[in-house]
């Protein structure tokens, strides 16, 4: 009879000159110049995208310095804006800013969430889900002039029937108090919501159908509908994913310039009525930084730049915070 046992000491003998505590992930060896190699060729791109965004505040501080040297900090509240006398105010255009993009994220985070969850689920078969998820993603690649183009000749004239309704039946509502006549807060915001849709969209669908589908049989199992399987688990489960698109979609928002500057109506004065024209951080510096000839002028322009960097570096900053709070608390949970 074969001795086994003696067969097993010899396969657990390691053999000659191998040592059986070996780092596998020891880098010492013949290619060694390659790990440091590719190692500093990362850690090389990683600083110069961070020289890059330093070089780039450098640039629009050092123009902005005239500006900030002359009206300091009560320039983010000021509403004077004139060129002729050199008296300028940022206060018009973050307002039309944060409201114009408030009112594109109120509008589009509803719509593209229940875009990437109809998507996603099985509600349609999948020869309409593909063909409708594809058509929702392809508005991205429309141009902004053109989508502003549309927005004047196609949506405004189609938009004013029902903002003259909102004027007519509720303009004791300070949001609805101006008679409109066109361009407006509220033709700028929908335009917008219509640009950030494909983002918000695309990235949730992705992050929902990240989710396994164990989940959902499981949860459905214990008894859930599927809609409570949906709102309790799958949107839970995504919503760093979820917070990622709408920050994303809410920086598009915050810097787009030519579909917003042509339906917006470019008003520097502060209106509560989203029937009103407004002005926008990036429509002014489009509209006026060719004409710009005093350095004071050049300086006042600079200095929104940098409040839109900041204001966007700020959201960015929120956005991180949020899905590591949410990550910490899945964790625990």
């Amino acid at each position: 009879m074969a001795d086994f046992s003696q067969q097993r000491d010899n396969f657990n003998q390691s053999p000659a000159g191998i040592n059986a505590s070996a780092d596998l992930t020891d880098t010492k060896g013949e290619s060694w110049w390659l790990e440091y190699a590719f190692s500093g060729l990362v850690w090389g791109f990683a600083l110069a995208t961070a020289g890059v965004l330093f070089w780039m505040s450098w640039i629009i501080f050092k123009d902005a310095y005239p500006a900030i040297e002359k009206f300091g900090l009560p320039f983010l509240w000021s509403t004077q804006w004139n060129i002729g006398e050199l008296q300028f105010g940022a206060l018009p255009f973050i307002y039309g800013t944060l409201v114009s993009s408030a009112i594109a994220l109120l509008i589009a985070v509803p719509l593209g969430l229940s875009a990437a969850i109809v998507t996603s689920e099985n509600f349609l078969p999948i020869w309409v889900r593909s063909p409708l998820g594809f058509l929702i993603e392809l508005i991205a690649a429309i141009p902004s002039v053109i989508i502003g183009l549309w927005g004047i000749f196609v949506f405004i004239p189609f938009l004013l029937p029902f903002q003259q309704w909102l004027f007519d039946h509720f303009g004791w509502f300070p949001l609805f108090s101006t008679e409109p006549f066109g361009p407006g807060m509220l033709p700028a915001g929908i335009i917008l919501s219509v640009m950030i849709l494909p983002t918000i969209a695309a990235i949730s669908r992705e992050v929902l159908l990240a989710i396994p589908i164990d989940l959902r049989s499981a949860s459905m199992s214990l008894g859930a509908t599927r809609w409570e399987t949906i709102c309790y688990l799958l949107v839970p489960a995504g919503s760093s994913g979820i917070i990622g698109a709408i920050i994303l979609a809410l920086g598009r928002a915050l810097g787009e310039t030519m579909a917003v500057t042509m339906v917006i109506g470019n008003s520097i004065q502060i209106n509560g009525s989203l029937l009103a024209p407004g002005y926008t951080i990036p429509a002014v510096l489009a509209t006026q930084f060719r004409e710009a000839l005093e350095l004071l002028h050049i300086g006042a322009l600079m200095y929104l730049a940098l409040i839109l960097f900041l204001i966007t570096l700020l959201v960015n900053f929120i956005a991180a915070l949020l899905i590591q709070l949410i990550g910490i608390k899945a964790i625990k949970n």
